[in-house]
Order: structure tokens, then C-alpha cells, then sequence
């Protein structure tokens, strides 16, 4: 299966993979033909992008860092939390403990983690997928370091409320589709504050998430925001959740803009390191990040046309690529596979938008 997006679909495609609302309610279940009523209900319901079973991406497996279930869970939880008018003046920490600890466990039973985050979002549920993915990309940033026990846990749940103070915030301001004013933009900065202030005294959820939530938008060289700290006066955790958080959204479809690719991502997160990012994070964050995602579509130099189809960690810019097309544009009767570790000739030139 392959991940696609829905403008590029032809009807009668096959999906690969069921698309439930964060409320539990199944809009298309995996196997149905997708049609033009259908591909309108997905976009009626703000999803952009599904995963479909084709030729060319035939038994071809997409890994999951977390348990899709796991994740929906996850966000449906953070939703009911945050829309709750309660969460100005308390939150359960109890309650976020308990999903970060499903999180963490079914991190730990993969035996090679590599994050390559699959989950198909709707625009307008953002925040509370966002909130999670951050959490999940944190922790596994979190377990490079040999973070464990509570140290993991606190990592966690700080990680999932980082952004916990835009409960603050007017939804005018949050979901404006067009460049914000300065004065929105000074108030979208005091998200960071609330958040601190909020945290910090609720029970059950430690200094560490308070830091996080204040700290997330510093940036080393003191570029960042609320309060300009440079280096080591950013708490370690939140160095850790910046990058996470910039990550995902860069490669998150929104209101205002398109997504970014994750080599792309990868790439410009790196270009900054030691200026807004901490290198021993950066360092970390490369090794568990799909610099490919499985079922990317590239273009080799060869001018030969696939899709990846096995991250190699070693060498993250040289996966395993079904070979579906050659140069001239014919498709292959018989796929073929080249391990770019081995084969030294080819190299990944361009995405292939397919």
C-alpha cells in the first residue's frame, strides 16, 4: 500500500487502509472502490490524503511506530480533554499519564524503531494530532538519549501538552487561513505562558511538562520566544519537543499551506542545527526519522521510476526502492529492487509525484 493523495486518485482505487473520524466513526473501511461521492465524503470531512492498494505498492508493508488504534485512541482522549471548557482551570493529569504510558509501551515493543508516522488526519483535527504525534516523535527522540522510567514518562506527557496553552487563545486567532497581524501573532506567543502557568500547578504532572510548554519556541541562538533564552537555559526536554514539534508541522498539510516532504524537513531541521536546534538532538532525531518513508515515490539518476520500500537506518538516504519504471517511461512488466546501500550507482535524485 502507498500513501496518496486524494486530488490524484482515480475513482475505483482500492483503500488500504480504514479512515475513521476521531470520534470512532468509520468513513470508508479498508477494501471498498473508491468513487467520486466517496472522495467527496473524505474532503467533506477534511481529509486530504488515504492509503490505497495498487500495482505498484502490491504487498508492500508501511510500518507503524505506534499501533494505529493506539494513536486514535490517543487523540480522541486529547480532543475530549481540550474541547472539555474545564481544561482553562484544570487538567487530569492521571488521564495523560495513562495514554502516554500505552504510547510508551507500544514503542518499546518495536525492535527497530524508525518513525514513520502513517497516520491519515483530517485539517480540521490538527491540534489534537498534532499534540500526539509531537508526544510520539518526543519519546523517541527521548529514548535515543536512554531516557526510561519516569524520565520518559514526564518527557511524554509534557511532549502532548506542549501546546496545551492555546486553550487560551481565541479560535479566531488559531484558525485564521491567512497571515496573522502582529498583535495576533504577539498573542499566538503567549501560548507558551498559559501553558506554564496551567501545568505547573496541575497534580500529577511534573516541572518537566511545565518547561516543555514554556521553552518548545526558544531557540538556541535566542531567536525564539517568549523569553529570547539561549543554549543551556532552554531545558533540555524542551529542545528535545522543538524539533519534534517543527517537524510535524512542516509536514502536516494546512489551511494556509502545503506540507513539506520529510527529507525536506529533515534537511532544513539540520541545516539549523546548533543556531535554532540543539545538535545532540538533531544528532539523535535523524537516527529514528524515515528520511523516506516507505511507499515514497523517487526518481533514481538512472531516471528509473519506484517506490521506497525499506528504510535502511544505517544509511538513511539510501533505502530499498521497488523499481517499477525505467527510464523511458514504460512500466515494468516485473518489478525489480535495489538496495541503494549496495548498489552505489544509484542514488535518489527527485520525488515522484505519482
Amino acid at each position: 500500500m502507498r500513501r496518496v493523495n486524494l486530488d490524484k486518485i482515480q475513482s475505483g482505487a482500492i483503500l488500504a487502509k480504514t479512515v475513521m473520524t476521531l470520534e470512532g466513526r468509520v468513513l470508508l473501511a479498508s477494501g471498498m472502490k473508491l468513487t467520486e461521492e466517496y472522495k467527496r465524503k473524505l474532503k467533506a470531512n477534511g481529509i486530504t490524503e488515504i492509503y490505497i492498494e495498487d500495482e505498484i505498492s502490491k504487498n508492500l508493508h508501511v510500518p507503524e511506530v505506534v499501533h494505529e488504534e493506539i494513536i486514535s485512541e490517543a487523540k480522541r482522549k486529547i480532543k475530549l480533554m481540550m474541547n472539555n471548557p474545564s481544561i482553562k482551570t484544570s487538567i487530569d493529569g492521571f488521564q495523560v499519564m495513562k495514554i502516554v504510558e500505552k504510547i510508551i509501551t507500544d514503542i518499546l515493543l518495536n525492535k527497530d524503531i524508525v518513525a514513520n508516522l502513517s497516520d491519515i488526519r483530517s485539517v480540521d483535527d490538527y491540534t489534537f494530532s498534532h499534540s500526539v504525534n509531537v508526544c510520539i516523535l518526543s519519546l523517541i527522540i527521548g529514548i535515543g538519549f536512554g531516557y526510561s522510567g519516569d524520565k520518559l514518562r514526564e518527557l511524554g506527557v509534557g511532549s502532548i501538552l506542549h501546546d496545551i496553552g492555546k486553550v487560551m487563545i481565541s479560535q479566531e486567532i488559531l484558525k485564521k487561513p491567512v497571515q496573522l497581524s502582529s498583535k495576533e501573532f504577539e498573542e499566538i506567543k503567549k501560548h507558551t505562558i498559559y501553558g506554564y502557568e496551567l501545568l505547573k500547578k496541575t497534580k500529577g504532572i511534573t516541572m518537566m511538562a511545565s518547561h516543555i510548554s514554556l521553552g518548545h519556541h526558544e531557540r538556541l541562538d535566542g531567536s525564539g520566544y517568549p523569553y529570547q533564552l539561549r543554549g543551556n537555559d532552554i531545558h533540555k526536554a524542551a529542545r528535545i519537543v522543538a524539533v519534534s514539534d517543527v517537524y510535524d508541522a512542516l509536514t502536516t498539510d494546512r489551511v494556509y499551506r502545503k506540507k513539506l516532504m520529510p527529507h525536506e524537513v529533515i534537511d532544513y531541521i539540520t541545516s539549523l542545527a546548533s543556531y535554532h536546534f540543539d545538535q545532540e538532538v538533531v544528532d539523535v532525531f535523524i537516527r529514528y526519522i524515515a528520511y523516506y518513508p516507505v511507499g515514497t515515490g523517487v526518481i533514481l539518476n538512472t531516471g528509473e521510476k519506484g517506490i521506497v520500500k525499506k528504510y535502511n537506518k544505517k544509511y538513511p538516504t539510501r533505502p530499498v526502492v521497488r523499481v517499477v519504471m525505467d527510464a523511458e517511461g514504460k512500466m515494468l512488466s516485473k518489478h525489480k529492487e535495489v538496495d541503494l546501500s549496495n548498489e552505489l550507482k544509484y542514488r535518489i535524485v527527485e520525488i515522484w509525484d505519482i
